[in-house]
């Protein structure tokens, strides 16, 4: 199979790691001890680097919290309309994601649980839920 048809059959997907008070049974970050979270950051680093040795890994980032969020929109003229967070209507946020360039949508669900498992406190693995959805592309030259 040559390189271009393996870019074809590639798919991309988007792991977004997902935060509430309903998904969770562990203590907030902040309360991590640093251990706990060089342990995490560590795992997340490791994780990475593997996915970009198998050609995987095509960007991974962390959010900072839910109330440092600015919701903007279009106003008059188009001059941006900024609402600071915290929102008391938010029971969910994401934490972070991944992009992944992967062989098919099971591989993309394996690297999500591996994610999923990332170590919390005293090392026990969080379960986090993971949103795996494919990335789009974009629409063929006929549209």
């Amino acid at each position: 199979m040559g390189a271009e048809e393996t870019e074809e059959q590639a798919m991309k997907y988007m792991l977004l790691m997902q935060f509430s008070a309903a998904t969770v049974d562990f203590p907030t970050i902040d309360t991590w001890t640093p251990e706990e979270l060089r342990a995490h950051i560590g795992f997340m680093g490791e994780t990475n680097r593997k996915l970009a040795a198998d050609g995987e890994f095509v960007d991974a980032q962390g959010l900072a919290m839910p109330d440092t969020a600015k919701i903007v929109r279009s106003g008059a003229n188009g001059s941006p309309v900024v609402t600071e967070g915290p929102f008391a209507e938010t029971k969910e946020w994401v934490a972070g994601w991944w992009i992944v360039d992967c062989e098919s949508p099971e591989r993309a669900v394996e690297i999500a649980a591996h994610v999923s498992a990332a170590p919390g406190p005293g090392g026990k693995p969080l379960n986090m839920p993971i949103e795996v959805r494919q990335v789009m592309s974009a629409p063929t030259e006929e549209m």
